[in-house]
């Protein structure tokens, strides 16, 4: 978990895009988000564990791969210390928002060391006990995770013993679903190899009924999947929870491949995010957007954002090194004071079976700064501002002024569409743009990319005029060439004495 998230983060770390220009006077005015458009997809109710059914592991597993789960800590206690400072009244504020926002179901992790081991102590059980209370009575189930923050792989008797301890009054509850042994398994470890060949038959045993998973890192990804299920093909699990951190523009071709790799076995996205410590709110926006509409292209039902909320300072115990991480503090769908960010209206329309749009991308730079989902390329040869000086509707564009180029490659601006790409589809393109004194190379391209991020090729617009020119279309209409994972929309401006105003841009799949 820890280091999928920060590896993730730095790798898709990007600086905010579009500074706002404003009059000189220094006036204001309220300025709109990116609104979420949606079409309905037909009925989104996952399955369920009716009152009047006996529990059973088909059940449960059928309500796993369809359940609207969210990640969990309360964004002043997370990891061990929400055991160690547990706090019922907060817990319960905390799931009656996550139900509000769509979820029917919490993951939370257990940690031995907390709970103590190798017999767990009956406060904390009792704890345990109270959680799934509380979010039963928000129509939340729940999901287990054992045995995080752990390396005790010698004592496989005293693992199974505790597992035992703590999932036994829960064999034949309808409120806990399934059970991940270990959160982030490293199947290249023989002790933990070892560890969780022993470990699963003594669960199975406890409780028959709990479907039973391991999850994966995001960089072990889809042959860490594979690594597990070939590992454990006399002790098989019933699903597997697949961590999704990777780039969000190629996301179903990631899913499939980790699809591909346990088939035919289910997967759950069990943990994804983007850490607007080092992205934009904005792009946190789109990353999730991005990866719902994957999933449900490839037929994964369930995903689950990390987290419900952002982390205050001194939240995560300064034990860990995920609290020395700053990207860790900041994956929350609310702020740590408890506001929405933009990317809880993607969440509540996911979850409510509501198709995403590229509305959300802020095609026309209306939404404010921080909200926007575009990112700039080659910063240092040139930059775009989000003006109010020029625009063709609506309040604002996007300026470049005085830009440079880097070789053969331009400055730019760029996004990527909610849909995801597959070889062969039809995309188009468009933009508007004017310019005054214009020079240099003033395009829009479409830039084509593998599942390994290696660059296809480009297709580009017609370039804007020298000189002065009013609104213009420029438009890009190209197939997505062989093996092509991925897309980004470029607004370009190189070797630009002067200056170009782009808006009203919109991205389009046409077909195949």
């Amino acid at each position: 978990m820890t280091s999928a998230r920060t590896r993730a983060a730095a790798i898709l770390a990007s600086t905010l895009l579009l500074a706002v220009t404003l009059p000189a006077s220094g006036s204001s005015a309220a300025e709109p988000t990116p609104q979420v458009s949606v079409l309905p997809v037909g009925d989104p109710k996952p399955v369920t564990i009716g009152a009047e059914t006996t529990v059973t592991l088909k059940s449960r597993l059928a309500a796993v791969t369809t359940a609207r789960t969210i990640n969990y800590y309360p964004s002043n206690a997370g990891w061990s210390a929400m055991w160690t400072g547990f706090d019922a009244a907060r817990i319960e504020a905390d799931m009656a928002k996550a139900a509000a926002l769509g979820a029917d179901n919490v993951r939370i992790i257990v940690f031995p060391q907390s709970f103590g081991f190798p017999k767990p102590r009956a406060e904390y059980t009792e704890r345990l006990r109270k959680f799934i209370s509380i979010a039963g009575s928000q129509g939340l189930s729940v999901k287990l995770t054992l045995f995080d923050w752990w390396s005790g792989y010698s004592d496989a008797a005293g693992s199974a013993a505790w597992a035992k301890a703590v999932l036994t009054p829960y064999a034949d509850d309808r409120r806990v679903l399934s059970v991940e042994l270990k959160n982030e398994f490293v199947s290249t470890d023989p002790a933990a190899v070892a560890w969780v060949q022993r470990l699963i038959p003594a669960v199975r045993e406890a409780v028959p009924q709990m479907p039973l998973t391991l999850s994966v890192d995001g960089q072990s990804g889809a042959a860490g999947l594979a690594r597990i299920k070939a590992t454990l093909a006399d002790t098989p699990l019933d699903y597997y929870d697949y961590h999704f951190y990777g780039n969000s523009e190629r996301a179903l071709a990631e899913i499939q491949r980790a699809q591909a790799a346990v088939s035919p076995d289910p997967i759950v996205i069990g943990e994804t995010g983007l850490s607007t410590a080092t992205s934009s709110e904005g792009e946190q926006l789109a990353f999730l957007a991005r990866t719902f509409t994957a999933a449900a292209e490839a037929g994964v039902r369930s995903v689950a954002p990390w987290t419900l909320y952002d982390f205050a300072d001194g939240a995560i115990p300064s034990n860990s090194q995920v609290s020395k991480v700053p990207a860790q503090y900041r994956f929350g769908l609310f702020r740590a004071d408890g506001t929405a960010k933009p990317a809880v209206n993607v969440v509540r329309n996911a979850w409510a079976g509501n198709r995403l749009t590229n509305n959300l991308l802020d095609l026309d730079f209306e939404a404010s700064p921080g909200s926007s989902p575009w990112r700039p390329y080659l910063a240092d040869e040139g930059t775009a501002v989000r003006a109010r000086d020029a625009s063709r509707s609506g309040g604002f564009s996007a300026r470049f002024s005085g830009t440079a180029r880097a070789g053969s490659s331009l400055p730019s601006v760029r996004t990527s569409p909610v849909d995801p790409v597959r070889a062969g589809q039809t995309w188009h393109a468009e933009a508007w743009a004017r310019g005054v004194n214009v020079t240099g190379s003033n395009e829009i391209a479409l830039s084509w990319f593998d599942i390994n991020d290696r660059w296809l090729g480009q297709n580009t617009s017609k370039r804007v005029v020298k000189g002065d020119s009013d609104w213009t279309r420029l438009t890009v209409d190209a197939v997505a060439p062989s093996g092509a994972t991925s897309v980004q929309l470029h607004l370009k401006s190189g070797d630009n004495k002067g200056s170009v105003w782009f808006d009203d841009v919109a991205l389009s799949n046409t077909g195949s």
